[in-house]
């Protein structure tokens, strides 16, 4: 069923204790606002409006970048939820029909439960729905009041309440469903006078009730509707996103090794029989082939790998490409633009950047390649750098197939080194090597005999 969404993100967050708006705080390396922007539009939201305030100018600046079809609309002076609400209703004068009214803070909630909400909303013909919870400790929230026949009657705010109201514990969680037409007429009747001096949203929910039509529907799960205040509750939404998405692959065939020390964002998408050890990070529009290995404390960002690989313990890679059957790690550091064909394999400590390894390419040890093309089947021996900052512009070197670079090889770009060449061990490569070739650049050795008893002798008669 199509709906209107809107999301209220205006708050000053002053117990986040940040410089950073708080619907920005990331949650598994989305911020906030986004899981229920998306959350919204995948429930079937027609349109998404979000009301922004305090630091709006970053929250504006993030979801007009993220979205094209996302309405801002601004809260300048903060005078309460309903106050923002009545801005979004003007920021959309052809609303109709069931608007959800969300808080961008409430970074669990799920899409079906959202959608299932607005159907239930529009089957009981309710002018507004809420839901609600019960909890052992109501501290801080909305109590709703019922009357003596169990029907809900209103929402009085916690600094509003009596002694016998805040004992109840029956809970606004914040989220509601309500009609347009009669949103739009009922917020034009609220007033300030409360203990917050603000315009309460909740008093359009006894407004609805008057009228007989409010309906309440109570969470099987509180935690995917509580807001994020503090460090404490942003961890804690952090551990419920994560464990959902975890659940959600391994019954896709995904093994998890220590699936609560798993960070994996809702952006990620993994194939089956793909094995993640303890202590991996999976972010952003990362995407793992299947029957791949991903070793413990790796963490991939923006990045593909292919099926069948192993990316061995502790590798970081950022907007790189991996293909099938690679092995990389451990301790390897891909950076953005690195892309790795079939079978490459690349070992301890080596850093690539805007790199490409033809099929079957080898570094294996103690190595930068940085702004390289690398053909197929060349091996790069260990303590290779290639020299591609000349202080000013960067160069590339480019390597062809077949290319066997010996250890401690340096080439300074720009530079080629042509199909199935050599480089010596300990060679510095300033020009261009034919193909077929050996490139050697060495002091000639040789040896001072006696060097080290002459050596030893100056010593003793300085000390004597």
């Amino acid at each position: 069923m199509s709906f209107h969404a809107i999301i209220l993100a205006a708050g000053r967050g002053t117990r986040m204790r940040s410089s950073l708006a708080k619907v920005l705080h990331p949650v598994l390396g989305q911020p906030m606002v986004a899981w229920v922007v998306d959350a919204a539009r995948r429930a079937g939201a027609a349109g998404v409006t979000v009301v922004v305030g305090h630091q709006g100018a970053e929250v504006a600046s993030y979801l007009q970048g993220r979205y094209a079809d996302v309405t801002i609309a601004w809260q300048h002076e903060t005078l309460g939820t309903g106050h923002a609400a009545q801005i979004a209703v003007s920021a959309s004068p052809t609303l109709e029909g069931p608007v959800a009214l969300l808080c961008g803070d409430v970074p669990n909630l799920p899409a079906d439960v959202l959608a299932s909400l607005v159907q239930a909303h529009e089957s009981a013909q309710a002018l507004v729905s809420v839901v609600t919870a019960s909890l052992s400790d109501p501290s801080g929230y909305g109590r709703i009041v019922r009357d003596d026949q169990g029907r809900a009657t209103r929402i009085v705010e916690e600094k509003d309440a009596s002694p016998e109201e805040r004992a109840l514990r029956e809970v606004n969680t914040g989220t509601y469903v309500m009609d347009a037409a009669f949103l739009r007429t009922n917020l034009a009747r609220l007033d300030r006078n409360n203990a917050q001096g603000e315009m309460y949203l909740t008093d359009v929910v006894a407004m609805a009730a008057e009228e007989g039509r409010l309906a309440t529907w109570a969470a099987d799960r509180f935690d995917v509707f509580q807001g994020v205040n503090d460090r404490a509750q942003l961890a804690a939404a952090e551990d419920v996103a994560r464990s959902t998405i975890v659940s959600a692959w391994m019954r896709e065939g995904v093994t998890f090794c220590l699936p609560t020390t798993v960070r994996i964002g809702p952006a990620v998408r993994l194939a089956p029989d793909v094995t993640i050890e303890g202590g991996v990070t999976l972010l952003g529009d990362t995407q793992i082939g299947e029957g791949t290995t991903v070793e413990q404390g790796a963490r991939l960002h923006d990045t593909s790998v292919g099926a069948r690989a192993h990316i061995k313990a502790y590798t970081v890679a950022h907007e790189a490409e991996l293909g099938d059957a690679v092995h990389v790690g451990p301790f390897v550091h891909l950076r953005p633009g690195t892309r790795l064909d079939a079978g490459v394999r690349l070992g301890n400590f080596v850093e690539t950047k805007k790199a490409h390894f033809g099929p079957g390419a080898k570094a294996n040890h103690l190595s930068y390649i940085g702004d390289a093309e690398i053909g197929a089947g060349t091996n790069i021996g260990a303590g290779t750098i290639t020299c591609n900052y000349d202080g000013v512009n960067k160069h590339k070197t480019v390597l062809g197939e077949g290319v066997f670079i010996g250890s401690d090889t340096q080439l300074v770009a720009p530079v080629t080194v042509g199909d199935g060449a050599y480089v010596a061990a300990g060679t510095t490569v300033t020009k261009d090597v034919p193909p077929s070739a050996l490139a050697i650049s060495r002091v000639p050795q040789r040896h001072i005999e006696n060097w080290v008893e002459r050596k030893s002798a100056k010593r003793d008669d300085r000390s004597s």
